[in-house]
């Protein structure tokens, strides 16, 4: 079922949401990858301010190509998920609603995500070029040192997705294995 939804996430939004919708996104998120979810964790156990605020935002598992002449931003796709596994508990303790990437998450993160009535959702790998048209806007708001892993406030339009795991757990990818 296509579903529309817009940011900051709510409660209602998330628990409305079930394992294999389509979802379409449109407000800010956050990109980040794997040495950024490193400075934030950090920061969080050193009891620091972090770059952005996680309370019912969404964070896209991404580190984007450098944007040519007259785009916003180059190629969008998704990295694999579980790079991010080690931070995402802290980061769903301390707010973050949603995470949008490619693959499965390890038990932990999926406990997690139940626990703070959160959700996964993938985005399609190998399409960056066609998602980076759904983001408007791009700006780098925290890292820049990192280059394409800095933190990015992005606005997007319509960007598609597909609920992976729910706030319930429900879980496609074993849903998949189990009816093959």
């Amino acid at each position: 079922m296509d579903k529309y939804i817009s940011t900051p996430l709510t409660n209602e939004v998330i628990e409305s949401l079930q394992v294999g919708d389509y979802v379409y996104i449109t407000g800010l998120i956050y990109a980040a990858r794997d040495a950024a979810h490193k400075r934030i964790f950090e920061a969080i156990l050193e009891g620091k301010e972090i770059p952005l605020d996680l309370n019912n935002n969404i964070i896209y598992y991404l580190g984007p190509t450098p944007a040519r002449e007259g785009q916003v931003i180059g190629s969008s796709g998704p990295t694999t998920s579980s790079r991010m596994d080690k931070y995402t508990p802290l980061l769903l303790d301390h707010g973050l609603k949603g995470m949008i990437g490619k693959g499965k998450r390890n038990q932990e993160v999926i406990e997690a995500i139940k626990k703070n009535k959160a959700i996964y959702f993938a985005a399609t790998g190998g399409a960056g070029a066609l998602l980076s048209k759904k983001i408007k806007k791009s700006k780098v708001i925290a890292y820049e040192d990192l280059g394409p892993e800095a933190i990015r406030e992005l606005y997007v339009e319509n960007f598609p997705v597909v609920v992976v795991i729910d706030s319930y757990g429900n879980n496609l990818y074993q849903i998949i294995n189990q009816s093959s």
